[in-house]
């Protein structure tokens, strides 16, 4: 159980990664061409640090603005998504992006993590069955 957990926190890992990869170059914001070299190493670290603040952070954020995602019928969603982009963005070195494309970013790794959570669910019900 515990490895299958860490094996779906590696896999989400990796694509939030790359799914910050994916919108700094197409939001060109705050990624210069000098730091390809450590590119890989930039994007692994603001996906560990999204991931973990996605983790940790954002139940504790929806909780308390459950009133307001309440009202808007479920779209503060899209802002709180941001706020955990923008703060994973802020804590790691070398990435810059205004609140906005965090919005917009925020709303491409929602897409990625569902996507994600669909597949091993699916996984799941099908080892179930056997």
């Amino acid at each position: 159980m515990i490895r299958r957990q860490f094996g779906i926190f590696l896999v989400r890992w990796l694509l939030n990664s790359f799914g910050l990869w994916v919108a700094v170059r197409l939001l060109g914001t705050g990624y210069s061409e000098a730091q390809v070299e450590s590119g890989i190493a930039l994007f692994l670290l603001a996906g560990l640090i999204f991931s973990v603040i996605n983790s940790v952070i954002k139940p504790i954020v929806v909780i308390f603005s459950l009133p307001a995602i309440l009202i808007t019928l479920g779209l503060f969603m899209l802002v709180v998504n941001g706020l955990m982009v923008y703060l994973s963005v802020i804590l790691t070195p070398g990435l810059e992006m205004s609140f906005f494309n965090s919005i917009l970013t925020g709303m491409i790794l929602s897409l990625i993590n569902y996507i994600v959570s669909s597949v091993f669910e699916l996984n799941g019900r099908q080892r179930e069955r056997i």
